[in-house]
């Protein structure tokens, strides 16, 4: 299984393939892996298959509604009202960019991040693009040309925290299903409330010190 990690990202990094097509090559290394392991049965193809094919739906559907959505507000001008509004607010930057991180917050609440994606992203990413990062407290600051980079993984962190944040945090109903019967669902929302503090403390010092973010594209890619 390490080899098969190192094999996808590999292939990725040095620009052989595209994820997508990593992917592929994943998915032939996992079928190889699993028949060297004895385990590569008709009846576990036939559930992968259904499994993916059921998960690909809902993605497609959530692509075409989103899609919808979205070309919608843009024609009818939300995305250049929303634009504007943030900008004339007067909040800076950073301020426009707690915004964003409040409303996406929110959306994890009740949404799933796939939804998220294709609904904020468009309108969001265009207007960070618009803005000067040049740091908060006297640190430094983001290039323009990384903007869309750092408010990407930014954005990753936040929407990790939706799997944690009641009341339909996916992490939390997984932990639920494998947990012991005695263990309630209020008891899995208390206890994620640390870890909550935790992915929140990530996101500001990622935010602060956009070089964590930063500094190993720039190792690799130059």
């Amino acid at each position: 299984p390490l080899i098969l990690v190192a094999l996808v990202l590999g292939v990725i990094f040095s620009g052989v393939a595209t994820p997508v097509e990593a992917a592929g090559i994943g998915t032939f290394g996992a079928l190889v892996v699993a028949g060297l392991h004895r385990r590569l049965t008709w009846l576990g193809l036939q559930e992968a298959a259904i499994t993916t094919l059921k998960a690909s739906a809902m993605v497609l559907w959530i692509i075409f509604g989103a899609s919808i959505f979205v070309g919608f507000y843009i024609v009818n001008g939300g995305q250049a009202f929303v634009t504007e509004m943030l900008v004339g607010s007067g909040l800076g930057p950073y301020g426009i960019l707690l915004v964003m991180m409040v409303i996406l917050v929110i959306l994890g609440m009740f949404l799933d991040w796939v939804g998220i994606l294709l609904l904020a992203v468009p309108i969001f990413v265009p207007l960070m693009k618009t803005l000067s990062f040049d740091g908060l407290l006297g640190l430094p600051g983001v290039a323009p040309a990384d903007v869309a980079l750092w408010f990407g993984v930014v954005y990753m962190v936040n929407m990790q925290m939706s799997f944690l944040s009641p009341p339909f945090g996916y992490a939390l109903f997984y932990l639920k299903s494998v947990a012991p019967p005695e263990v309630k669902m209020s008891t899995i929302f208390r206890a994620a409330v640390p870890f909550l503090c935790l992915q929140a403390l990530g996101l500001a010092l990622c935010i602060l010190f956009p070089q964590i973010i930063l500094w190993l594209p720039k190792l690799v890619y130059g």
